[in-house]
């Protein structure tokens, strides 16, 4: 079976449609849980599918590190071994050549990891990082790049895009033709409008089954980010799909919609449901807070996860006091659910064309604040 992109609906810029894949469909907008080292923190692979999610991400970097890209696949590649059967992404590796920027060396060749865990070094390139995608089975592989922090100068940007570009090609070459699987080419270029459009050019003359918009959610604050997906999806083609990583909060993710975004990822509602913060409709939640200590009432009452349908605010204070497992694994669950729900409104909103009533109750809510104290 082939993969496809199909775009349903417009309403602005603002897209929905459908990503095939062997291993299912993958609706539009949509929002991928981050899997990191093969698991969403504190979920069942089952638990995070009945939250909405069509596709997972995993990351190249540290699967590589551990368990192997080598002892995943002998075991039967990497949906088989975290027991999730629907589509993955894996990011390729780049994000980790700016984040552990202190643990590498950067040539044309590709980066030199010291590996976090235990010290020993690694040669990570386009070809390697296409290897190891393969290794595990990835159904949307990603190119490998280099992506610089913001905020930096012009030069740096324009360097550093220029190699990515470089690297994309030879992406590409060691990808090969595989059906049934994807490969996106990541745009770079910063803040810089003129740099966009240079790297989506050189990414459109390569050509590739989709487009990501690195080298954002970096540092550069959401009217920066915003600012620059005014023009950076527009350089892309409308028929393939256009992924922003590392993207974002809810806010973040309704504006990057609203400009042209059909995909996002982020660790936010793992992490904070392990830190005791919950995301709702009318915002933020702490629930470590001493208000919701004798709180009767759901986290969002509207909501039929298993932390708002079964729990009370009183007891996911206490659980969460008590440093018991059970309060990370709840407030997940609960963050993705919500996540996931956006998505599927946006995605309503769009085919309807009402996506600018949606956007306007989705801000006046949060707007209000949580509930009142008891």
């Amino acid at each position: 079976m082939s993969t496809s992109f199909e775009l349903h609906a417009t309403d602005g810029r603002a897209r929905t449609g459908k990503i095939t894949t062997p291993r299912g469909d993958i609706r539009t907008p949509a929002f991928m849980p981050v899997g990191t080292a093969a698991t969403v923190k504190g979920m069942m692979p089952e638990s995070v599918r009945e939250t909405g999610a069509d596709i997972l991400l995993g990351n190249t970097y540290h699967l590589m590190l551990r368990p192997g890209a080598e002892r995943v696949a002998k075991l039967g590649g990497l949906h088989k071994f975290m027991n999730w059967d629907r589509p993955i992404l894996t990011d390729s590796g780049g994000f980790q050549v700016m984040s552990l920027s202190s643990l590498r060396k950067l040539d044309e060749t590709g980066v030199t990891f010291k590996s976090h865990f235990d010290g020993s070094k690694h040669h990570l390139t386009p070809e390697r990082s296409m290897e190891i995608q393969e290794l595990l089975g990835s159904d949307i592989v990603m190119c490998f790049d280099e992506c610089p922090a913001l905020p930096a100068d012009r030069d740096t940007i324009a360097k550093s895009m220029r190699m990515s570009m470089r690297w994309a090609k030879r992406s590409r070459e060691a990808f090969g033709d595989r059906p049934g699987h994807m490969l996106f080419g990541i745009m770079q270029g910063g803040l810089e409008e003129d740099l966009r459009r240079e790297s989506a050019e050189a990414l459109r003359e390569i050509g590739f089954d989709g487009y990501a918009i690195g080298g954002l959610a970096v540092g550069e604050g959401q009217e920066a980010m915003f600012g620059c997906l005014e023009f950076a999806p527009g350089f892309l083609p409308e028929d393939k799909p256009r992924y922003l990583m590392g993207v974002g909060k809810p806010d973040d993710i309704v504006g990057a919609v609203k400009r042209g975004i059909d995909m996002m990822d982020c660790v936010l509602p793992s992490r904070s449901g392990r830190t005791g913060q919950a995301w709702t409709r009318r915002g933020q939640v702490n629930i470590k807070n001493a208000r919701h200590a004798d709180d009767p009432r759901p986290l969002d009452e509207s909501c039929t996860c298993p932390a708002c349908s079964k729990y009370s605010r009183a007891y996911l204070h206490h659980v969460f006091r008590s440093n018991e497992m059970i309060s990370g694994m709840l407030l997940t669950w609960h963050n993705l659910h919500y996540f996931q729900q956006i998505m599927s409104e946006m995605r309503d909103a769009i085919a309807n064309g009402t996506f600018d009533a949606w956007e306007a109750e989705f801000h006046a809510l949060r707007a209000q604040g949580d509930i009142d104290p008891l």
